[in-house]
């Protein structure tokens, strides 16, 4: 990942409003955010093995101070047409923002692991990840840690969804194929608090489906 920030998301949508979903999301949204100063990137995934057309949006970003920016809070407190008729259709939206507490591994895989936890990992999150990273066919591993102040801080976008969640820190896990990071994500298992260790069975893994780096951006 690019920067020393990140913004991850989470929702949930109908399949009659996916596509509709689908194309704000590449046509006007992500272009958006990673317009706004301080965005490096977007990655956007679908979750695989679930009847729900899950997605999961991982944005780069320069630190952790971009998600209680001025710049980014304007773009919340102004959301477009597009984006007032999307927000109150999103299910099960979760939303954090922060640091990168710690990396090992290089590159981008196709499939990715995003384990929300309740707390963070003690004092051993660089050794974790770095025993992930060398794992068969496994890209990355990162654990990122969210601004719980920044990331709750009132909007007129978040205030057009209900029962918005968040989480407290999060373990990214990125492979060549969902074997090898199911893999590892039930040998991250054992490195886990024990409130976390069940949702690893119930995790969905998740594919790329589309990405956008700041300097694919049309000129302005």
């Amino acid at each position: 990942m690019q920067g020393a920030g990140y913004l991850a998301i989470w929702s949930d949508l109908t399949p009659d409003d996916e596509t509709d979903w689908a194309h704000w999301i590449t046509r006007e949204h992500a272009a958006e955010r990673v317009g706004v100063n301080g965005f490096l990137a977007c990655r956007i995934f679908r979750a695989l093995g679930t009847a729900a057309n899950r997605y999961f949006i991982l944005y780069e970003l320069d630190d952790e101070n971009v998600v209680g920016g001025a710049d980014y809070l304007a773009r919340l407190n102004a959301p477009t047409p597009w984006s007032q008729r999307i927000m109150p259709k999103l299910g099960n939206f979760a939303r954090g923002g922060g640091r990168i507490a710690a990396s090992a591994g290089v590159g981008q895989g196709g499939i990715v692991a995003p384990l929300r936890l309740d707390a963070a990992p003690s004092g051993h999150a660089a050794a974790l990840t770095a025993d992930l990273a060398r794992l068969d066919r496994i890209i990355a591993a990162r654990v990122l840690l969210t601004d719980a102040a920044k990331t709750s801080i009132p909007t007129s976008e978040k205030g057009m969804r209900a029962n918005d969640g968040s989480f407290a820190a999060l373990l990214l896990i990125e492979g060549l194929d969902e074997a090898a990071v199911r893999a590892a994500l039930h040998h991250a298992r054992k490195a886990l608090p024990a409130h976390d260790r069940a949702a690893v069975d119930a995790l969905p893994l998740y594919r790329l489906a589309f990405s956008l780096p700041k300097r694919l951006l049309p000129a302005s």
